[in-house]
């Protein structure tokens, strides 16, 4: 006797319960033994009854599911569920509901990779991704979102009009990690940047009236943009949680005691000249913000950080990439901060000699922290499209390594923020 079909949706090894297939349940060739040839069938152990024709050949036909198959039904849905699982780095998620999503390319890379703007376009879009509503976006919405951009990927520049499709992109870039995929807490999104810092910024240029009162203003700066820094930086280097949380503890100390010395300078000094005691904490603050992103992403020029080409595939590992993209960044936080502390001390140079500031003296600070507000506000979004998010290198300035592996001629890295 022979068998000479299967069940329909029923393949050798597995069966397929109520369409969806488990590997948890297995029919051997064995139990096909004792099946009686002609109209009438047996039930086997599988719970399937099997009809073998000896002539003519044979039709296994199926049974409706068995009590154990139903259950097995209930407890594994069809589709997987689609939600933010809690994993890599503290407090951050990632998406896992895509099988051999690793194989596609990420939405936002894809995004960035193909929207090789100008400066403008780059600051529009990076003032619709500041947006403080995006702190409120739900976890629910998010995965929508991405759900949408998995399930078209070529939902790209050419369906922005659709308003679907615009909506998710902005959701997606502006809580979503590029690298990881995974989800960036609240506080430490683009969107929660300005709000954050410029009240900080005011209170450490304000003139020092004790100790205290200028060590808090910057322990707190340099402790908000070191964490945002290592957060929102690029995460394809390899890295452990004590070895990252040792170089956050040091970034901190190291700026806020670089930040510290204009304010001891002028309390223990008289300085004559104006501009040298007004530019000093500029110049520092400027300087510092550079090198606190230079040691909070100190780790990536040593251990490389990893380049792709236009179609997402990653080439190797670039140390040459990773310090281009660390100076970058760094250039673009030391404009955001040498501007906005600037701007604020100018105004309000010439708003001590008015009439209006002789009679209410103390309008100056209400001056100081509106203008920080509003030049920080602009000055922002300027910083962060300086230079483009997915970086752009000649293949032929890379490693060895990475030139003989690949015939591109650009490669592409993420600068972070």
């Amino acid at each position: 006797m022979e068998v000479v079909g299967y069940p329909r949706g029923l393949r050798k090894g597995c069966c397929d319960v109520g369409g969806g297939r488990s590997q948890n349940w297995r029919i051997s060739l064995a139990r096909t033994r004792g099946l009686r040839a002609g109209g009438a069938g047996a039930r086997g152990d599988s719970g399937q009854v099997a009809r073998v024709r000896a002539a003519g050949g044979g039709v296994l036909r199926r049974d409706p599911p068995t009590r154990a198959a139903r259950l097995l039904r209930r407890r594994r849905p069809l589709q997987p569920q689609q939600s933010f699982q809690e994993g890599g780095r503290a407090g951050s998620r990632w998406l896992p509901w895509y099988r051999g999503a690793a194989a596609r390319m990420e939405p936002n890379v894809r995004f960035w990779i193909s929207e090789r703007q100008s400066f403008v376009r780059r600051f529009l879009q990076w003032t619709d991704l500041l947006d403080p509503l995006n702190l409120f976006i739900s976890v629910e919405q998010i995965e929508k979102a991405r759900q949408l951009l998995f399930t078209n990927e070529d939902a790209s520049t050419q369906a922005l009009e659709d308003q679907k499709i615009q909506e998710a992109w902005k959701r997606s870039l502006s809580t979503v990690h590029p690298d990881s995929s995974q989800l960036i807490p609240t506080l430490f999104r683009p969107a929660a940047f300005l709000p954050f810092t410029a009240p900080m910024v005011f209170l450490s240029m304000m003139p020092a009236r004790g100790i205290k009162s200028i060590i808090l203003p910057q322990v707190s700066l340099y402790t908000y943009i070191t964490a945002f820094t290592f957060i929102n930086g690029n995460a394809s280097y390899s890295h452990h949680q004590p070895e990252s949380l040792l170089l956050g503890a040091g970034a901190v100390v190291s700026s806020t005691f670089f930040g510290l010395i204009p304010h001891f300078i002028r309390m223990k000094y008289f300085l004559v000249n104006p501009l040298i005691k007004r530019a000093l904490p500029v110049f520092f603050l400027a300087n510092v913000s550079a090198g606190n992103v230079l040691a909070s992403r100190s780790f990536e020029p040593v251990r490389g950080i990893q380049v792709m080409d236009k179609e997402g595939n990653v080439i190797g590992h670039s140390r040459i990439a990773a310090r281009k993209a660390v100076a970058e960044t760094a250039t673009s936080r030391a404009v955001l901060f040498g501007t906005s502390a600037v701007i604020p001390e100018v105004c309000a140079y010439f708003f001590k000699r008015t009439q209006f500031f002789l009679k209410n003296p103390r309008s100056l600070w209400t001056l100081k922290l509106s203008c920080t507000i509003l030049v920080m506000g602009l000055m922002v979004p300027v910083s962060f499209s300086m230079f483009p998010q997915m970086g752009q290198i000649q293949c032929s300035k890379l490693e060895e390594a990475i030139r003989s592996s690949t015939e591109e001629t650009q490669l592409f890295y993420n600068r972070g923020v």
